[in-house]
């Protein structure tokens, strides 16, 4: 009897459900795993706490948008069917769609006061930099000083 580790388990099941939602055949054969099995895991994945809470969870933003791309040109029939396919609910998408529309719109531009704000923010940070410029020039030629001054003491021992 085989046994499985659950990293293993979830990646699998993952295929087995939205987005992906692939058969259990295609992925038995692809992983070695029997379909019984298979059918046994997404089972227990979809009773698990959050599992089953509408499936959205799952989509990362890519898929998101992909499915609202794809469900953009269906009529409501088709994309209802779509959406029960994929364990999805129709306002599901129409949210996905309005949080890209959402997220194309005009940029917001900078208030006056945070664009003085940063103004003095940058005036003190170049202070600041001039500032230790200065000390490590005087760090520097301190260092060449010393190394002068060294070279000469060594100089005048040896004469």
């Amino acid at each position: 009897l085989a046994r499985y580790g659950e990293a293993y388990k979830r990646r699998v099941v993952a295929r087995l459900l939205p987005p992906e939602s692939a058969a259990v055949e295609v992925v038995s054969r692809e992983v070695g795993v029997s379909v019984a099995t298979l059918e046994r895991w997404r089972a227990a994945a979809l009773v698990e706490p959050g599992a089953a809470a509408g499936g959205e969870e799952r989509w990362t933003p890519a898929a998101r948008l992909e499915a609202v791309i794809t469900t953009a040109s269906m009529d409501e029939a088709s994309r209802s069917a779509w959406c029960r396919e994929h364990g999805l609910y129709v306002a599901d998408l129409e949210r996905w769609k309005r949080d890209a529309m959402a997220g194309l719109g005009e940029p917001r531009g900078a208030s006056a006061a945070d664009t003085k704000q940063d103004r003095r923010r940058i005036k003190e940070l170049e202070r600041e930099l001039q500032r230790k410029d200065k000390a490590l020039a005087e760090t520097t030629a301190l260092l060449v000083m010393r190394g002068k001054l060294a070279a000469v003491f060594r100089d005048g021992e040896d004469a």
